[in-house]
């Protein structure tokens, strides 16, 4: 469990983060990503950030890598925002939560189906 002090910079890194790669970032890759959790170590060394985007996979995929390869930028553009004794690595990761989402809504779905298609059972009495 994340204490209060990971949590309260996990949030202000995800807000940061979100807002650097809307404004200051110009590679095309990063283009429409949105920032969709951060976790910070227990020593606050480490942030992983998990990013989604609205894309096929491969677009996807390309944006966490250059995301990734703009690490040191975006550690040096957040550290003046933040007031951190020291500037956690940041490590981008593809958030897949919505594709697991959405993969229990079609089995629920399914699910669902099948009940509507099989015979009630009679009610004893």
């Amino acid at each position: 469990m994340a204490s209060r002090r990971q949590r309260k910079v996990a949030d202000l890194i995800q807000e940061e983060i979100s807002d650097l790669i809307a404004r200051k970032m110009r590679d095309p890759r990063v283009e429409g990503v949105t920032v969709t959790e951060v976790h910070v170590s227990p020593d606050l060394r480490y942030a992983d950030i998990y990013v989604s985007k609205l894309d096929e996979e491969q677009a996807v995929k390309e944006a966490v890598t250059g995301l990734n390869a703009a690490a040191g930028y975006l550690k040096r553009e957040l550290a003046p925002r933040l007031d951190l004794r020291f500037m956690p690595d940041l490590r981008f990761h593809l958030d897949r939560s919505w594709q697991q989402g959405a993969r229990i809504d079609a089995l629920l779905e399914q699910i669902a189906e099948e009940r509507e298609g099989l015979p009630e059972e009679p009610e004893e009495g």
